[in-house]
C-alpha cells in the first residue's frame, strides 16, 4: 500500500515538473520575438523634415539609396557616398542619430 501511494505521488510530481518546464520555454520564445526590430521599406517622401535636414547636413554630396522605418519611428537609411560605397545609418523621427551595434 505504501509503495502504491509513493508511486502515485512520484508520478504526479513528474507530471507537474514537465508542465512547468514547457511553460517556461514558451515564455522565453515569446521574449525573443518581441526583441527583434523589423524595418519596412518606405518611400523617401515619408521621411520627416528633421530627418531630411540632418541627412543634408551630414551627407551633403551623398544620395539616399533606400529608406526603412520600424514601428518605433526609427529610420534605417542606406546612403550612397560620393565614392560609390554604401553606408547604413540610423536616425529617429526627430533627427537624432542612433548608434546601433
Amino acid at each position: 500500500m505504501k509503495k502504491n501511494i509513493l508511486l502515485i505521488l512520484l508520478a504526479v510530481g513528474v507530471m507537474f515538473n514537465v508542465t512547468g518546464m514547457s511553460i517556461s520555454k514558451t515564455v522565453e520564445t515569446n521574449a525573443e520575438i518581441i526583441i527583434a526590430d523589423e524595418f519596412v521599406k518606405i518611400k523617401s517622401s515619408e521621411l520627416t523634415s528633421p530627418v531630411v535636414e540632418q541627412i543634408l547636413k551630414q551627407y551633403p554630396t551623398s544620395k539616399l539609396g533606400a529608406a526603412y522605418k520600424n514601428d518605433r519611428g526609427e529610420f534605417k537609411l542606406i546612403m550612397v557616398l560620393k565614392s560609390g560605397t554604401r553606408r547604413t545609418v540610423f536616425i529617429d523621427q526627430h533627427g537624432n542619430w542612433i548608434t546601433k551595434k
